[in-house]
């Protein structure tokens, strides 16, 4: 019993869910896990409800009350434990089935037409086994809701699930589909243009924890890169230790994932953008991960480019294995 709620505590982080709920916060000045703002369990006219994300725990100087998440559910709520528990479940149940309904529809959609494999084939990668692993599918456009409606589900929850836009038309239109996954459940979608349409998507809701970090945490020594194309390139040539943002800010929950050993040590792979972007988020989360008591080393890659397109030009494993020797720290 004890380990499942654990589980259920892991899967909605309580900052995210109090966020889900409309709760508003801001990290106070000089912490990296500590939030304050109005209480939801009283009235309150100066912020003073504070979420500590590292512990996952809230509490409320204000009224006295504090806990975890099954505890700000039971006074919010109004619900014994078992009530708040169940409560729980079944918010998050709906969601993440239909979740992996789509997710498994995309899939199917990936071998039935050619663009989906065409593209990645053009992103460098080609092994099936993974694009098996990863769970990527590949979304037309068109033809999403007919089959999710098939299963059951109403027009209103696939738009309250950003699935389907106002108009009608599927929010994953010709993009190929990177399931997020968090504690085994699909907690977001992550679509990844093969048109001229904006080329990053999400669904409107968290991006979950650092990218498989289930497989990743075992390594004392990660990779962390931006972007997902770059971690399944990496992991095509055998860097299974390589976990990913989707991005280059990490949240709060990202960042206490890669404080779990105190004696990790993070490579740093950003794109090398003409513009210094990259760079730029790199140094930065650099010192920010230095001062979170962590090892880090800065990978440089060749101008121009990042882990994806260095491999796609022709890179090997050990071409990027000579760059983590070079890699620099503070």
């Amino acid at each position: 019993m004890g380990a499942d709620l654990e589980r259920l505590k892991q899967r909605i982080p309580l900052l995210e869910y109090l966020q889900r709920h409309h709760w508003t916060g801001h990290q106070v000045v000089g912490t990296r896990s500590e939030f304050v703002g109005l209480c939801p369990l009283h009235e309150d006219t100066h912020p003073s409800f504070y979420v500590n994300t590292q512990k996952n725990l809230f509490y409320c100087h204000g009224c006295g009350r504090g806990g975890d998440l099954i505890r700000y559910v039971e006074l919010k709520q109004h619900l014994s434990f078992r009530q708040s528990v169940a409560y729980l479940e079944e918010e998050l149940a709906p969601t993440a089935q239909l979740l992996a309904h789509t997710a498994a529809f995309y899939q199917l959609e990936l071998h039935r037409l050619p663009e989906g494999i065409q593209y990645l084939t053009h992103r460098g990668v080609h092994d099936a086994a993974l694009i098996e692993e990863l769970g990527i599918g590949y979304a037309r456009g068109g033809n999403l809701r007919p089959h999710l409606q098939a299963l059951g589900y109403s027009l209103e929850r696939l738009l309250q699930a950003g699935l389907i836009t106002p108009q009608g038309r599927d929010a994953f239109c010709q993009r190929v589909i990177f399931p997020c996954r968090q504690q085994d459940h699909i907690v977001n979608l992550y679509g990844r243009s093969i048109g001229s349409a904006f080329p990053h998507r999400l669904l409107p809701r968290s991006k979950g924890g650092l990218f498989a970090w289930e497989s990743v945490r075992q390594f004392r020594h990660v990779i962390l890169v931006e972007g997902l194309f770059d971690l399944a390139v990496l992991w095509q040539a055998g860097f299974r230790n390589t976990t990913c943002a989707i991005g280059t800010r990490l949240t709060p929950a990202q960042l206490d994932q890669l404080r779990e050993n105190p004696d990790r040590c993070v490579y740093i792979a950003f794109d090398q953008d003409e513009n210094q972007a990259g760079q730029n988020a790199a140094d930065a989360l650099l010192q920010c991960l230095d001062q979170a008591g962590l090892y880090v080393r800065l990978v440089s890659l060749p101008a121009g480019h990042d882990p994806n397109s260095y491999f796609v030009a022709g890179a090997k494993a050990q071409d990027f294995d000579h760059l983590l020797q070079e890699a620099v720290s503070l």
